[in-house]
């Protein structure tokens, strides 16, 4: 049986006296999307952080594909084959888009061109602002260049940290569509941190819930969707 893409083990992360992750374990496997769930202060950005290699753990262990990254570097963990687009989407807004995409294809061994073209593939607006300040694109086309700067370097493990924040409810559905067919096309493992549980759950395969810090559900997502005590309390999902 092939490794998970990602295997969080007992996982504990503190800010000072504050605890914001207690004996976190779950697995994600290659072409699944596993939506991150919970209230504001749950722990979900933490969690992101944390595998990136942006944060230390207390304790516990993270794997991908097998191998020890626990406390490996941000950028050794990047070249692993993790991308990660962080809440805020992350652009630079004084640069234009190529320079954004060239970027983040600089640390990775990739065609730059090949990539470039799959990209603007993928994302057409991009090619058509390919020479456009990142700050002068809307908030989905911001969202949709973050992605595609992380998906540029061909990693294996996506980890998406509240893309739809801020984004018009059209936008909103059309970016989760996207997100579920790169998921299934790439094969990629996909982390989806989401305040927007509905719309997370809609395209995920599997769901995690955390509260203050701890594992509340770790199911399929259709399962987290129909349990009324998760959705009512956890969630904030009245229907």
């Amino acid at each position: 049986m092939n490794a998970a893409a990602i295997s969080v083990e007992n996982l504990s992360v503190s800010y000072g006296a504050i605890k914001a992750l207690r004996n976190v374990s779950f697995t994600a496997q290659p072409g699944v999307i596993t939506a991150v769930l919970g209230a504001n202060g749950a722990g979900k950005t933490t969690l992101l952080r944390t595998i990136s290699g942006l944060l230390e753990p207390d304790e516990g262990s993270i794997t991908m594909a097998g191998t020890n990254i626990t406390r490996e570097k941000t950028e050794d963990i990047a070249r692993r084959g993790l991308g990660h687009v962080p809440e805020g989407r992350g652009v630079i807004g004084e640069f234009t888009v190529e320079e954004n995409l060239r970027l983040g294809a600089m640390a990775a061994k990739v065609d730059l061109k090949a990539g470039l073209a799959e990209q603007y593939e993928q994302f057409p607006v991009l090619g058509q602002r390919r020479t456009q300040h990142a700050a002068t694109l809307s908030g989905g086309e911001r969202q949709m260049l973050a992605m595609a700067r992380a998906l540029i370097a061909k990693p294996s493990v996506l980890l998406l940290d509240e893309p739809s924040l801020g984004l018009a409810p059209l936008v909103t559905v059309e970016l989760m569509e996207t997100i579920r067919e790169l998921c299934d096309a790439q094969g990629l493992a996909v982390l989806l941190v989401e305040q927007n549980a509905k719309s997370a759950l809609r395209i995920a395969h599997h769901a995690i819930v955390l509260h203050l810090g701890s594992v509340a559900a770790n199911a399929a997502a259709s399962d987290v969707a129909a349990d009324e005590k998760l959705r009512q309390y956890y969630l904030g999902l009245a229907e």
